[in-house]
């Protein structure tokens, strides 16, 4: 559980990275760390609020509904991750948002506001970093909850924002190297996984072997998204040929 919260934590920190480093390097740190800061503090709130409340519902309902939840986030990244690898959606590159992230910071005009510098620096910081910490309270907090174990969770997810953060001001540039998208695939897998079989216990379904089902379920799960990539791949190349065989003829 720690090792899937943790590379889940960590493909949405280098995200939030992404945006913090462009803002404060373009625009201005100390407006841009006051918006992390304060997405930080609302991330705490919504967890103090939220994670005591789910932990008082029966647990066959909430595996049900957070079961189905968590299907469904991973499947989202899964088919995310097998198109990118296909060729049918372009890769998510870290650079190519960095530049994104800094022309549009560039062009922005400064305005202070509400005690705040540089009022641009301070939002952009704030939404990056609620947006991306929303899916890692989230992670924690299914699977914690689920597994009774919040304190495994929290320290899966701290090390990942931590490691992230440390790694982005050591070299002060987006994580350009991270195979982010077979990350993706990776946790894709694991929450579909994870998700298909809390929901299918919320639904009154005894898995063979318990928790042990999960040594199979997870491959099988991989092997799906591995015979998808296989699959969308050879579609493509048949598609390709017959361009390629009337570019002979027409030459």
């Amino acid at each position: 559980m720690i090792l899937t919260v943790f590379v889940a934590c960590v493909v949405e920190s280098i995200e939030a990275l992404t945006i913090v480093l462009a803002t404060g390097i373009t625009r201005e740190w100390r407006s841009t760390f006051q918006g992390m800061a304060a997405a930080l503090v609302a991330l705490a709130v919504i967890t103090a609020a939220i994670g005591p409340a789910i932990g008082t519902l029966p647990l066959t309902p909430l595996r049900l509904v957070v079961g189905a939840l968590l299907a469904i986030f991973g499947l989202q990244w899964l088919r995310k991750a097998v198109l990118r690898a296909t060729g049918y959606k372009a890769l998510h590159d870290e650079a190519s948002a960095y530049l994104r992230e800094v022309a549009a910071a560039e062009a922005a005009t400064k305005e202070a506001k509400r005690g705040v510098t540089d009022w641009y620096s301070f939002t952009l910081a704030f939404k990056g970093v609620l947006l991306e910490g929303l899916e890692v309270v989230f992670i924690v907090i299914t699977f914690g909850d689920n597994q009774k174990n919040i304190g495994a969770a929290v320290i899966g997810a701290a090390a990942a924002v931590i490691l992230v953060t440390i790694t982005g001001i050591l070299v002060k540039a987006p994580l350009t190297k991270v195979p982010e998208n077979w990350m993706k695939f990776a946790v894709g897998v694991m929450l579909t996984s994870f998700g298909t079989f809390w929901g299918a216990e919320g639904a009154g379904v005894a898995w063979p072997g318990n928790d042990a089902a999960l040594l199979v379920l997870v491959p099988v799960m991989a092997l799906v998204g591995a015979a998808c990539i296989f699959w969308l791949r050879s579609r493509k190349l048949t598609a390709a040929s017959p361009a390629k065989q009337s570019e002979v003829v027409g030459s």
